[in-house]
């Protein structure tokens, strides 16, 4: 664990825009490079996020036999032999990577032999049983070798039986994305892919959806909203991440906070990322926004509380709940269970650093309604070994005095350039 980091408060602010720099996509990045590993010859994975997560999924990607996945100046290159991939010899373990993990269970249903997938102790706690149970029910011997529904556990590649799957949704939107893109590999369709259930982060399943149709895998929703793929070899020799929309989430939230304009280029309501939405959540607590096409600017003023349903979008919770922390009024955020199943129980570790800095938060099953205090407390942060919480804390110190950030390199998973960007953000305003 690194030392404990201060944030200092804003000295002066600038009115000239801050210009948000931030790395590709870590959703789209992984995708990406499950699309490429399905696709003969070399394949790059341009402006890709080069992470912890995705550096565990490159990892094992290339533990394959058949598969060569290397690093680039920009991004990845991915080069597959033609035939079946063949398992790897030795256990993948995906660190504390949830999104790879759960992609790589179904991509390995595809190979052939044994695959062990693993992760660290917190990975071995998150949910996999609905993962487990629709691979099951097409075909695919899954193994658990440790408790139910829970990693390490061992797939056996196979054919999948029938053209209809199904798979439950309200526990993580990863399931069905893990099903389209196993679809996409099979030897003959269409496969319909049914969600069961609530659906949550439904636009992270649109996102997998669309990048397979930018690769050149038809994926489409149905009359009855299934999805619905034609399996095919990708065609794109080239796939383009575009800016991560959470990540561009914390700088367009400081200048919310410190009352100063940003603006993210390359990122706006074309996006299929579904965290482009915090930007009208913005403007609903008082900011001034432009979202154009592919562009994002939010200029700050005083924020008022908020209520607010982020099922769809749940990593830009954290964030909110930051901004919440020095707004007028309370703020309610709602249908978040899920978030209790993500690095950290994440509305447990919000409750807990906000009634730190002062704050009184009511904790529910699936929500947190917080109340503003007058003055924000001095506070060391605990991160709960979880990188949004780093980042999200972490902005109310350009505003308050005395926050410190235990374990700051915990933003590796994700940002890896996170501290550097707030400083370059400090140095626009007080240079």
């Amino acid at each position: 664990m690194s030392e404990a980091r201060a944030v200092p408060p804003l000295a002066r602010t600038s009115a000239r825009p801050f210009e948000v720099r931030v790395p590709g996509s870590k959703s789209e990045t992984v995708r990406a490079l499950v699309i490429a590993a399905q696709r003969p010859g070399a394949t790059l994975v341009r402006g890709a996020l080069g992470c912890d997560d995705s550096d565990r999924l490159a990892a094992a990607l290339d533990a394959f036999d058949g598969l060569v996945v290397r690093r680039t100046a920009n991004g990845f290159r991915v080069e597959r032999a033609t035939g079946r991939l063949g398992a790897p010899a030795t256990p993948c373990d995906l660190g504390a990577a949830g999104t790879p993990a759960r992609l790589l269970l179904a991509f390995a249903a595809a190979a052939e032999g044994a695959t062990t997938i693993t992760g660290d102790a917190r990975l071995c706690e998150r949910p996999m049983g609905d993962l487990v149970a629709a691979l099951r029910d097409i075909g695919i011997r899954c193994e658990e070798l440790g408790a139910p529904g829970r990693l390490p556990l061992r797939v056996h590649g196979g054919t999948p039986s029938g053209r209809l799957w199904r798979v439950r949704g309200d526990v993580s939107s990863q399931f069905a994305s893990a099903l389209l893109l196993l679809a996409a590999q099979q030897p003959a369709g269409p496969i319909r892919i049914v969600i069961e259930g609530v659906a949550v982060s439904r636009p992270y399943v649109e996102l997998t959806r669309r990048l397979l149709e930018r690769a050149g895998v038809v994926a489409r929703r149905d009359a009855g909203d299934a999805l619905v793929v034609h399996p095919g070899v990708p065609s794109a020799a080239e796939l383009t991440v575009e800016p991560d929309a959470t990540a561009a989430a914390c700088f367009l939230a400081a200048a919310a906070l410190t009352c100063t304009t940003a603006v993210v280029a390359g990122l706006g309501a074309d996006s299929a990322q579904g965290d482009v939405a915090f930007a009208p959540l913005l403007r609903a607590m008082g900011c001034d926004v432009e979202l154009a096409p592919d562009r994002i600017e939010v200029t700050g003023g005083p924020l008022s509380g908020v209520e607010v349903d982020l099922g769809a979008t749940p990593d830009v919770a954290l964030t909110l709940a930051a901004l919440a922390a020095a707004a007028e009024g309370p703020t309610r955020i709602t249908n978040v269970a899920h978030l209790r199943h993500k690095e950290s129980d994440r509305l447990r570790a919000a409750a807990s650093e906000l009634a730190r800095l002062g704050a009184r938060v009511e904790e529910g099953a699936d929500s947190l309604r917080i109340h503003p205090p007058a003055h924000l407390r001095a506070a060391r942060i605990r991160t709960w070994n979880d990188h949004r919480v780093a980042m999200a804390f972490a902005l109310l110190g350009l505003v308050a005095e005395g926050i410190e950030i235990e374990d700051p390199a915990c933003v590796d998973k994700s940002f890896p350039g996170f501290w550097v960007e707030l400083e370059r953000f400090r140095a626009h305003h007080e240079g």
